[in-house]
């Protein structure tokens, strides 16, 4: 990339003239109806339980690794952002460069497990201007930053912040340039626990919220504009800058270019994991819940009935059985694994390392599936520009590419219940579709919400949550293959009578239905 001749003023120019008009024409787009089928990305139509996601490392030695980004320059680079407050270059053929591209470790404020580096993105002229946005807790006073970086005389520029010295935690970090060509950044609650702050459904506080704003220029005495269209732009008491709120700690969001959707995992107070999915016309202004509720359940019910309608998630999950915090990842849009899992959502869980992967049904709900296992203590997807996976973990601090087989599900399930008042009855018939026996085994599934089991049978359930653990009994633990075990079992509802969407055996995903 040549920027060293390139001058600033320039940059500035050719990045708020094409950005300004980058932002209308999107904008007018994204005004017009939907295109047609034929002409959209293509979603795959592999059953998700035939998909198996695996990883390979590409890359070792990164310290505590919190973001990628990729610039759309054509040098196939990758950048890392690690949490001391350096970025390093990755690329395919050379591997990991050992002196650091970018290094503001005399701004960082890398005090507790949570503060540091947390997101970078390109600006979307970088192949001209050379800048990066990053995403930081700031010293003296841990206050959540987003600042423009300038690679040719490696010069910082803070142009927002957010108070957050009381709690080192929940900081969000998350940058991206949405469809419209402006600045998307997330900042969590203000930590601790149980939103003390109840930032999640104020609006005159940037805590616990989504922003969007316009750094191709500067508005007054702001190093940015905000963009007339914002939801709260001339509201009274309202911060301008929020795109949505209700977010407990957004760790991770990101765009699907394909619809403008925006995908976004927000970490859970450790009942409810959740991801969320807005499209264009549901974004601006959405509560997505927090403090009121913590995924589908109610949390805080002094929070709740201040801000309209809310935003449900899309996917929720426990994390009683080794999960503790959602890694928000992207909707695969690549070429390579198209067929496999185009249009599908691939994330993780920080601590169980289960690959989740959700796509449209076409019927207003989401397939899902447990796909597989990332490296221990993922932080953070990247993807890019062709559209393929990468992600970074925490410790030992690794790059790994993300790939996809087609595989043969060992397992079919189906399920059918019978209902009645607050009860139903429920038999699953377990198939062997594999060729060897099994023997020994444990099939784990999710309950609806508000179903609990009274009894079963047939099997030694347990039931923690929402998640149930069958394991098989001591007359049916060999299952041979082509052949089946029934079980079963008795559980009271709160109205949602629905089959599980999901199950595993003895780690693997089965076929349902």
């Amino acid at each position: 990339m040549a920027i060293g001749s390139v001058g600033l003023s320039r940059k500035r120019l050719r990045f708020g003239s094409l950005s300004a008009l980058y932002a209308l024409l999107i904008a007018s787009l994204l005004s017009l109806p939907p295109l047609p089928a034929a002409s959209a990305d293509a979603q795959s139509s592999v059953p998700l339980p035939e998909v198996a996601a695996r990883t390979t490392q590409v890359a070792s030695g990164l310290k505590r690794p919190t973001a990628i980004a990729a610039p759309d320059d054509g040098s196939g680079r990758l950048f890392i952002a690690e949490k001391r407050g350096t970025v390093r270059v990755y690329h395919p053929d050379t591997g990991l460069a050992q002196s650091p591209l970018v290094d503001i470790t005399a701004a960082i404020d890398e005090s507790g497990n949570e503060r540091g580096l947390l997101g970078i993105t390109a600006a979307p002229d970088f192949r001209d201007s050379g800048e990066l946005y990053l995403a930081y807790t700031a010293l003296p006073d841990g206050a959540v930053t987003v600042a423009r970086y300038d690679l040719d005389d490696a010069r910082l520029e803070p142009l927002l912040s957010q108070a957050h010295a009381t709690y080192s935690n929940h900081n969000g970090g998350q940058l991206a340039f949405g469809p419209d060509g402006y600045l998307y950044w997330s900042i969590g609650d203000g930590g601790d626990a149980g939103d003390p702050f109840d930032s999640g459904q104020r609006v005159d506080t940037l805590l616990g919220k989504i922003l969007r704003i316009d750094v191709s220029r500067s508005c007054g005495d702001l190093a940015y504009c905000v963009p007339k269209d914002n939801p709260f732009a001339g509201v009274a008491g309202a911060r301008p800058e929020i795109w949505m709120y209700g977010l407990r700690n957004p760790w991770r969001f990101s765009f699907d270019h394909a619809d403008g959707s925006l995908w976004i995992g927000d970490v859970g107070q450790g009942s409810w994991e959740e991801v969320d999915r807005l499209r264009p016309a549901e974004q601006p202004g959405a509560n997505l819940g927090w403090s009121c509720r913590e995924g589908l359940v109610a949390f805080d019910e002094g929070q709740c009935g201040g801000g309209g309608e809310l935003t449900d998630p899309v996917f929720t999950y426990s994390p009683r059985t080794g999960s503790c915090a959602v890694i928000g990842g992207q909707v695969y849009r690549g070429k390579q694994f198209a067929d496999l899992v185009g249009g599908t959502y691939i994330a993780t869980d920080y601590c169980s390392s289960a690959v989740w992967a959700l796509r449209d049904d076409g019927a207003g709900g989401y397939l899902q599936a447990e796909i597989g296992k990332t490296p221990t203590q993922v932080t953070a997807f990247g993807a890019t520009p062709e559209g393929e996976l990468y992600v970074v973990n925490d410790l030992p601090g690794g790059l790994h590419r993300v790939s996809f087989e087609r595989v043969t599900p060992p397992c079919r399930i189906t399920h059918s219940t019978h209902a009645w008042g607050g009860g139903l009855t429920a038999k699953l018939t377990l198939t062997n579709t594999g060729i060897t026996p099994i023997s020994g085994w444990k099939l784990v599934f999710p309950l609806p919400l508000g179903q609990t089991v009274i009894s079963d049978w047939n099997t030694d359930l347990v039931q923690n949550g929402d998640m149930v653990t069958a394991a098989n009994a001591a007359h049916n633990g060999t299952i041979a293959p082509g052949e089946s075990v029934e079980i079963g079992y008795l559980a009271e509802h709160a109205g949602d009578t629905s089959a599980p969407k999901r199950y595993t055996l003895n780690g693997q995903a089965c076929t349902a239905g």
